[in-house]
Order: C-alpha cells, then sequence, then structure tokens
C-alpha cells in the first residue's frame, strides 16, 4: 500500500454495528478538522472495502454481529500491517485491552471517550500511519533512483547528487499534513523547494509565502490571523490573515529564526489545535493549512541561547530538509553559469555572450557566501555590462576580489594569535605552499591562480621561474 504525491486524502474507517454511534463520532472528526470519514455499520464489509479502499487509520468495535471486532483486527494486522487499528469498546477489560494490544492494536479506548482523548488518538494514529508510508516510499525511492515529479523541480538547476536526494525526499513527505522545516543558508533556493513541497501534495489551496523577518507580535498575528472591524485603531473593516488566503494550500513562513516569543507561542498553539484567534476576536476559526518554514539560522544555538522554542522546533521538523550550499556542490556551477547567461541574455534582448573556458574554473575557487542568488547577480551584472565578443571576466574578478579582501581571516589565521617557534614555516615556506594550493585550486590556470593570491600574472610567472631548477 502506497500513498502517491497528488493523491486525494486518505479517509479514516469508523467500523460500530450501531448508526447513532457512527454518526457521533463521524461528526466528532469532521468537526476536529478531519474531513475524510468512511463509516460501515456491517462488519462484514469491511474486509472487501479494504481491499479495494486505502484508508489511514480504523476505527473498530469489538462487539459486533457476523464478524467480531477482535477477528477482524487479526485480519488487519496481517493483511493490512501499514494500517494502524483504534480499538473503541464498552467493554472495560483489561485482559480484553492487553490481548488486542498484544494482536496489534494501536490504542484501546472506551466507551464513551471524551472528545479529545478520542481525536489526540485519532490524530496520533494518523501521523503513525504517514510515517510508516514514509518509510516505505522512500526505501523505494532510494532503490529506484528516479522522480515521478521531475517538473516540480524544473526551476532547480542542479546536477549534485545530494541534491537530488534532497528531491527523493520531498518526493516523500509531500502528501503528508505534517509541517516541514527547510534549512540552509541564504540563496540557496528554500522557497524554491517549498514551492516545491506544495506542488507535488496535490493540495487544491494556493502557495502563499510571507517573510516573517522583523515582524512584530502584533504585525506577525494581523498577517497571519487577520482582524476584526474595530480590532484596533484604524482597523475600519475586517481583514482575514494568509491562513484564509491558503486554506486548502500551503503558508511558507521564510526567515522562522527571527520570530519573537510571542508569536512563536502562537504558531505552537495554531500547529496543536489547528484553530487560531482573528486580533480582536474569541472565537476560533479552523486551520487548513500545511505549514512550511524556512530560516537560515542554526536552530540548535538558537535554542541554546534562549532565542526559539524547543517544543515548536520539534513541531516544526517533523519533516526536515538541508539544502548544501554552492561550494559543496561545485559541478552545478557551470550549469548554473550556462543558465544564467541565457535567462539574463533573454531578460535584456541581447545574443547570449560566449563565457571564457576558464570562468567556470575561477567561479570554481570562490565561497559564494550569497550562494545561488549571488551567482545569478554576477552574471545579470555581467551580462548587462557586456558589449560583444567573449563575455569580460573583469567583473567576476573584481566581485571576488572585494569579497576575499571584505571576508575575515580564515580560522588559525587571526591576526594577533599568538604563534609556537615549533614547526614555524619560513616565508619561503608559506609562499611555496600558498602558490602550491592556488594552483591546484585553478587546476593550474596562472591567472586565476595569481587571482586568487592578489598579485599579478606576471609576479606569478616570476616565482614560478625562480622556483624551478636551473638546467646544469
Amino acid at each position: 500500500m502506497s500513498v502517491k504525491a497528488g493523491k486525494t486524502p486518505v479517509p479514516v474507517l469508523l467500523v460500530d454495528d450501531e448508526a447513532q454511534i457512527l454518526k457521533s463520532y463521524s461528526v466528532m472528526l469532521r468537526t476536529a478538522g478531519i474531513k475524510q470519514v468512511i463509516t460501515v455499520d456491517d462488519s462484514r464489509q469491511v474486509l472487501p472495502l479494504l481491499d479495494k479502499q486505502e484508508v489511514a487509520a480504523i476505527v473498530l468495535d469489538l462487539s459486533m454481529p457476523h464478524v467480531p471486532g477482535a477477528r477482524l483486527l487479526n485480519e488487519i494486522a496481517t493483511n493490512h500491517p501499514v494500517v494502524p487499528v483504534i480499538i473503541l469498546t464498552a467493554v472495560n477489560d483489561i485482559e480484553t485491552a492487553v490481548e488486542c494490544m498484544k494482536a496489534g492494536a494501536f490504542d484501546y479506548l472506551v466507551k464513551p471517550v471524551e472528545r479529545s482523548r478520542f481525536e489526540a488518538s485519532v490524530r496520533r494514529a494518523l501521523d503513525f500511519h504517514s510515517l510508516r508510508i514514509e518509510v516505505l516510499s522512500l526505501k523505494r525511492s532510494l532503490l529506484m533512483g528516479d522522480l515521478e515529479n521531475e517538473d516540480a523541480f524544473s526551476s532547480i538547476i542542479t546536477i549534485n547528487k545530494k541534491m537530488r536526494a534532497v528531491f527523493q525526499y520531498v518526493e516523500v513527505i509531500a502528501a503528508t499534513q505534517q509541517p516541514v522545516l527547510i534549512t540552509g543558508e541564504t540563496g540557496v533556493g528554500k522557497e524554491l523547494i517549498a514551492r516545491a513541497v506544495h506542488d507535488i501534495s496535490g493540495r487544491k489551496g494556493e502557495f502563499v509565502a510571507v517573510n516573517v523577518a522583523g515582524l512584530d507580535d502584533t504585525m506577525f498575528s494581523d498577517t497571519l490571523f487577520g482582524h476584526k472591524k474595530g480590532a484596533y485603531t484604524g482597523a475600519d473593516e475586517a481583514r482575514e490573515g494568509l491562513i484564509a488566503h491558503a486554506a486548502g494550500g500551503t503558508l511558507f513562513l521564510d526567515e522562522i529564526g527571527d520570530t519573537n516569543e510571542s508569536s512563536q507561542v502562537k504558531l505552537l498553539r495554531l500547529l496543536q489545535d489547528q484553530k487560531y484567534y482573528p486580533l480582536g476576536s474569541d472565537v476560533p476559526k479552523k486551520s487548513d493549512v500545511r505549514i512550511v518554514v524556512a530560516t537560515n539560522h542554526d536552530f540548535q544555538k538558537l535554542i541554546s541561547e534562549g532565542g526559539f522554542r524547543k517544543d515548536l522546533y520539534y513541531r516544526l521538523r517533523a519533516h526536515q530538509v538541508h539544502i548544501p550550499p554552492l561550494r559543496d556542490r561545485t559541478e552545478d556551477i557551470p550549469v548554473l553559469l550556462n543558465h544564467f547567461l541565457d535567462e539574463s541574455a533573454a531578460a535584456m534582448k541581447k545574443k547570449k555572450p560566449t563565457p571564457p573556458p576558464e570562468l567556470a574554473t575561477l567561479m570554481s575557487t570562490y565561497h559564494f557566501p550569497g550562494n545561488v542568488r549571488e551567482l545569478q547577480a554576477m552574471v545579470y551584472d555581467a551580462v548587462a555590462r557586456h558589449k560583444g565578443g567573449v563575455l569580460s571576466m573583469e567583473s567576476f574578478r573584481d566581485i571576488i576580489g572585494r569579497e576575499r579582501t571584505a571576508a575575515a581571516p580564515p580560522k588559525g589565521l587571526k591576526p594577533g594569535t599568538p604563534a609556537s617557534a615549533e614547526n614555524f614555516p619560513t616565508l619561503k615556506e608559506s609562499e611555496e605552499a600558498l602558490i602550491a594550493r592556488a594552483l591546484e585550486l585553478s587546476h593550474g590556470n596562472q591567472g586565476i591562480a595569481a587571482n586568487l593570491l592578489g598579485i599579478t600574472r606576471q609576479a606569478l610567472n616570476k616565482r614560478l621561474k625562480r622556483k624551478a631548477p636551473r638546467k646544469s
């Protein structure tokens, strides 16, 4: 049994021979936001239904005519092991409960059960089913190595194996309802991954993105939850928040690590209860959105410093996607260069310039603090200056040179750090090591190596000639 992206949400199956109980618990689940519910009042229909209908969880009565619930439990556990079964019965007996749990029941509830207890049990069962499906799907995806939704990732240009693995994982988790946490440095394409999650999920609502960095608590609440008329001075009309606009879809919250404590508490309540309060209202509204968040912060550091709630972090990271920086996937640089040359030339209505062969090599020596977004800006700037012929490397060299000058010294080479006299390299040894490393990074290209060293090509050439052994 598997769940494929874009599929209609899998229903919960309620099985009981009393129609009134079926109606009551069905309404209870739908009120809680679990809309897809199937009811069966004849236990003989359960197994044939499961052979043709996929379900995410089963709520099963024990005392029924025809086929007893205990026998159904054994059949389901054997033939449909992915589906969790919750026993809901009037039999308040410890021995019976133990036997059911041994037989594979997910939970055992005694009628009449409290609404909150019932809802919580069904939600846990749905999460459990979702996790099982993800594991099976991930195994299949990794073994096959293929993507079923290539088009969803068409805006992300890559040939990197790590990125392909990210795509495979996104396909597996997209169809679930759980939050997704996307981490990675500025400019790696976190919003593009969030859009791919939404596109593959098959959710019918919109993808709505908002950067929450810098929003105080009132603005955060107003932006997400909306407000009633008269909620505050200037609120002349009621306004729906982004949660309402994204109903049935995905709400993407970028820079979630920059939110304050009060906003974090409200987001936690939203995730726990699927309810929210517009500003000025004491009547809750139901939420039907998938929450996807992103940050470039180190969450562990944020939590240890008291900047982010640990409970919210664990709620958000039901699924976590980390996007590697561009410097860790240098094989993508030539592909991205070509893509952005095409894109920028078309945008500026110019003929695509021919890049010099050494340009990609120069780019591979750079650490790209701004990642793909920075590379795109560099290419657009170079194409804007381009007049004709081969694309000039000067604008690239200028930007890289300025960035290297402004960058902090590498770890271990900070000015003023005391050094031991033991094994201290001579100036000549340091120069030779730096030249060798620059030539290694530039694949032997002396022009690029000289640029890395901050000297002219002629100066590097002199040093290399001086170093070369003399012929006898």
